[in-house]
């Protein structure tokens, strides 16, 4: 038996094809077009190696059955298409966001208008006017039409855009406060998201920190006190994702600016997720209004544009125009700011809050200003297609339970939505099972589990995915 196990996998061994074999069938000449015949072929060394480990590592066995040449090729381009299948799959993928987290940072923050994704792909995706001016024939200003829209709205004298709002942040005190001091809270020294912390931005700009307060109190006094000849900026901090509730006071925005101007220095607000109209219908109330805070005598504001803006990655800065020239002329500018792709989409979602129809056409503010009613009636309709499709599966048991959705992304953190939800069960599989297979369906459908239930949110799936979503919980 010892001696047939060794010879059955000698064999084995010697009968594996060989790369150009592999190359040379009908499989690999499929793939090749998207591939290449570099990288197919690095793919066919995976797969073929993949297959010589496994039989060594069945060696074991009593008796190692012996496997013919087409035996082994044919499981080599078996191996060969789930290598290229997983290669295929660690690239950018569509998926279908059924948690309910409106901003869903993991899943690409704020999905993107139709105009937004048109002016991309039909203005900016091949040669445009990204510095040309027109009119003259001359060099133009990169963004001017994004940046004229900003300050528009905002009530601003300028603005300035670059690639998300930590840059945002870092450019202004490197240009504004570098060697100097920035007065700030000690309730405002944050941890954003991602290891984002104030006090390391701080430093890395050049800034000298200069904390005020406590943690859950700081009046204008303090920043009144801590006011030398040294201090260039005041910095008011948004917190985010974090709240600091009960005995609480900070100062208004307004009296921080009067106490900063009184003193020939700046007042930098750094607000966020970007709120451009009052949010308290919606009970956002706690996120700071960006042609507020300028009304208010901010000099420079800071926010996001993939937040509750509704729009693409990047870092909006607006304020007073001697402040932004000084921005613009900074070094690190040209390092941070944003491409071509970034200015058409902006350009398309801000001409949207200016002809006021962002309910209409901004998918995130969609989603937030959706009644209980609405998504109620949606749940329900969509209940009955599922139960129509499935048919007589009993295994597949579908509820419909009240629930709530969040902002997300670091938006409103104390805020929850409510909705109805639908509440899947299998009774063969468990719900991280069921969890999994719609997470690695086409498309991937991403929900979340509570309670031994796969909860669906049809607030953050939009009237078209549904058929998709249909067709994937039909098959499960």
């Amino acid at each position: 038996m010892k001696a047939r196990e060794v010879t059955n996998q000698t064999v084995n061994l010697r009968f594996l094809p060989s790369v150009d074999e592999v190359l040379r069938s009908q499989t690999a000449q499929i793939i090749l077009p998207e591939a290449g015949l570099k990288y197919l072929s690095v793919l066919t060394r995976q797969a073929i190696e993949q297959l010589r480990t496994e039989m060594r590592e069945n060696s074991s066995q009593a008796v190692a059955p012996l496997f013919s040449r087409g035996d082994l090729l044919e499981e080599s381009e078996k191996r060969l298409i789930e290598c290229w299948g997983k290669a295929r799959d660690a690239r950018l993928r569509k998926v279908i966001n059924a948690t309910g987290v409106v901003i869903h940072t993991n899943l690409g923050r704020a999905p993107l208008a139709d105009a937004a994704r048109k002016a991309i792909f039909e203005e900016a995706s091949g040669y445009c006017a990204l510095e040309y001016d027109l009119e003259t024939g001359k060099r133009g200003q990169r963004g001017a039409y994004a940046e004229k829209l900003l300050a528009e709205l905002t009530g601003a004298e300028s603005a300035l855009i670059v690639n998300n709002c930590a840059a945002a942040t870092i450019l202004v005190l490197s240009a504004l406060a570098k060697g100097g001091e920035a007065i700030i809270s000690r309730g405002e020294m944050v941890e954003i998201g991602g290891d984002f912390r104030i006090p390391e931005v701080l430093e890395q700009s050049g800034a000298i920190l200069k904390e005020v307060g406590a943690t859950n109190r700081t009046k204008i006094s303090d920043y009144e006190k801590a006011i030398s000849e040294n201090t260039r900026i005041i910095l008011k901090v948004h917190p985010s994702n974090y709240r600091i509730i009960g005995f609480t006071q900070t100062p208004d925005l307004q009296e921080l600016a009067e106490l900063a101007h009184r003193n020939n220095i700046l007042l930098f607000e750094d607000a966020g997720s970007g709120a451009m109209f009052d949010l308290s219908k919606y009970d956002l109330e706690d996120e700071p209004v960006i042609s507020q805070s300028i009304s208010k005598g901010a000099d420079v504001v800071t926010f996001s544009g993939d937040k509750l803006l509704g729009g693409v990655q990047s870092g909006l800065i607006v304020g007073r125009r001697e402040v932004i020239e000084k921005l613009r002329k900074h070094p690190l500018y040209r390092a941070l700011r944003v491409d071509k792709m970034i200015y058409a989409a902006l350009e398309a979602t801000l001409e949207i809050y200016r002809r006021e129809t962002v309910l209409e056409e901004i998918p995130v503010w969609r989603m937030l200003s959706m009644t209980e009613a609405e998504i109620k009636e949606r749940i329900e309709k969509f209940a009955r297609k599922l139960h129509r499709k499935r048919g007589e599966n009993n295994y597949f048991n579908v509820a419909v339970i009240e629930g709530n959705s969040v902002v997300g992304g670091g938006s409103a953190p104390m805020i929850e939505l409510k909705t109805t939800l639908l509440a899947l069960k299998h009774e063969k599989i468990s719900a991280a099972i069921l969890e999994k297979e719609l997470r690695l369906s086409k498309p991937a459908v991403i929900a979340r589990i509570v309670d031994e239930q796969v909860l669906i949110d049809l607030r953050t799936v939009s009237e078209l995915e549904e058929v998709e979503l249909l067709e994937v919980l039909e098959k499960i």
